[in-house]
C-alpha cells in the first residue's frame, strides 16, 4: 500500500511512519523542520517539509503528490490548548489551534482527497474524544475539544465531494506523549498498533464513522 501522513515528525504520526514501514508499505510523510524530516527519512520514508497552516505550503505539496494514488492518508498534525471557559482563549492561542487542527485539515483535504480517491483509499483523520460533543464532562482544555469538534464536522461536511473515498474519524485515545503526558494509560506504538487495525477493517458508510482507537463508535458526535 502507499500511505501518506500529514504530521509525522513525532509522536503519532512518527510511528505510524514506523509500523507502516515495518509492514512493507511505502510511506509519504510531512514535517515542518530540518530535525522531523531526519527522522521520517531515518525509518525509510520519503519525507516532505509541510507547514499545514501555510496555503503556500499545501500548495506545494500538491504539486509533489501530482499523478499519486494514495491508499491511505492521515491527517495527524495538532497541537493542544489548555484552560477552561472562565477565561477566553488568547487570541493568538484561538488562531494557532484552529489553523492546526481545522484550517490545516480543510486546506489538505482538496489537495489529497482526490488521491485517495484514484485507489478507492481511505482518508483518516486523528480527532479526540475531547472533540465528542455528547460526552463532554468538562470545560478543560475548551479551545481544543471546540477544534476537534470543527474537524469532525468539517470531514463529515467534505465526504459528500468525494464519493470514491471512504473518509474516517478517529480518537487515538489518551496516549503517552508530549501533548497526553507520561500518566495516559496507551503507550503510542499500542495506540497506533489499534488504529491501524481499526483503519484496516473500516469500510464507506452514508455518514463519516467517528470511532475510538479499537473501533468502537462514539454514540453521537
Amino acid at each position: 500500500m502507499k500511505i501518506l501522513i500529514l504530521g509525522a515528525s513525532r509522536g503519532i504520526g512518527l510511528e505510524f511512519v514506523r509500523q507502516y514501514r515495518a509492514a512493507g508499505d511505502t510511506v509519504i510523510a510531512t514535517a515542518r523542520d530540518a530535525d522531523g524530516l531526519a527522522r521520517i527519512a531515518d525509518l525509510g520514508a520519503k519525507a516532505l517539509k509541510l507547514d499545514v497552516t501555510d496555503p503556500a505550503s499545501i500548495s506545494g505539496l500538491g504539486w509533489q503528490l501530482d499523478g499519486e494514488k494514495i491508499d491511505v492518508a492521515l491527517y495527524v498534525a495538532g497541537v493542544m490548548s489548555h484552560g477552561g471557559a472562565k477565561e477566553p482563549p488568547p487570541r493568538d492561542e484561538f488562531d494557532l489551534v484552529m489553523r492546526t487542527n481545522v484550517w490545516g485539515a480543510m486546506q489538505a483535504i482538496p489537495v489529497a482527497a482526490p488521491l485517495v480517491e484514484a485507489a478507492r483509499g481511505k482518508f483518516v483523520f486523528i480527532s479526540s474524544q475531547m472533540g465528542h460533543i455528547a460526552g463532554v464532562d468538562s470545560s478543560y482544555s475548551w479551545l481544543y475539544r471546540a477544534s476537534k469538534s470543527a474537524l469532525n464536522m468539517a470531514v463529515s461536511a467534505a465526504q459528500t465531494d468525494y464519493p470514491k473515498a471512504t473518509f474516517l474519524v478517529l480518537s487515538p485515545g489518551w496516549v503517552q506523549t508530549d501533548m497526553g503526558g507520561s500518566g495516559a494509560p496507551l503507550t503510542v506504538d499500542a495506540s497506533v498498533e489499534w488504529m491501524r487495525h481499526t483503519i484496516g477493517l473500516a469500510y464507506k458508510h452514508r455518514h463519516v464513522s467517528f470511532l475510538d482507537y479499537d473501533g468502537t463508535p462514539f454514540k453521537g458526535w
